[in-house]
């Protein structure tokens, strides 16, 4: 089985687990595959919405059914969640469609957002429409960066030969240089 036949058969689904878990990285090279034509980048969009969206209610739920006994549980978790919870006093709705673009926020942010007395209705809706914002914007970015490396691949190609000769006189200007000094010290 190629890496190819894998990214064709399995890309999906792990587009949705990646995402469902954590994502953005996922996401980037699941649009890079779609530009490659390993994946669909509609396809792609749709998987990486559904696994933010579902990952992200799943933690919003177990903030709010399950989150204070998780936090005496874990008591590592008490101060970022203090400071998600000043947020969520002045800037909810902001912070609800903002958030899965911050990094290290995509799981801890929906648990503490389970814990505030946000609406789950007004939690559901702002999820779809961040998830979907979210989705389309990294795919598009990576099915992008697709096409800047497969350009920048083409002009290093094409001069290859001068970027060669190039980062040899740096590599011997560095070896002169160095040279230089330590003569230069004893």
């Amino acid at each position: 089985m190629t890496l190819e036949s894998i990214i064709r058969e399995y890309g999906y689904l792990a587009v949705f687990v990646g995402t469902f878990l954590e994502g953005e990285t996922i996401l980037v090279v699941a649009g890079f595959a779609a530009y490659e034509a390993y994946l669909e980048l509609p396809q792609v969009i749709i998987a990486a919405f559904l696994g933010s969206l579902f990952g992200d209610q799943l933690y919003f739920f177990l903030g709010r059914y399950k989150g204070h006994s998780l936090l005496k549980r874990y008591k590592s978790w008490e101060p970022r969640v203090a400071q998600f919870r000043q947020i969520m006093d002045r800037h909810n709705t902001w912070f609800i469609l903002i958030f899965r673009f911050l990094y290290g926020l995509r799981n801890i942010a929906p648990f503490a957002i389970g814990l505030s007395t946000v609406p789950v209705r007004k939690f559901i809706i702002l999820n779809i429409i961040s998830a979907a914002v979210w989705a389309i914007t990294l795919g598009v970015l990576g099915y992008f960066f697709g096409q800047v490396m497969e350009a920048v691949l083409d002009d290093i190609r094409r001069y290859e030969l001068i970027i060669m000769a190039g980062l040899f006189l740096v590599a011997m200007l560095i070896f002169i240089i160095r040279r230089y000094r330590s003569r230069k010290a004893h």
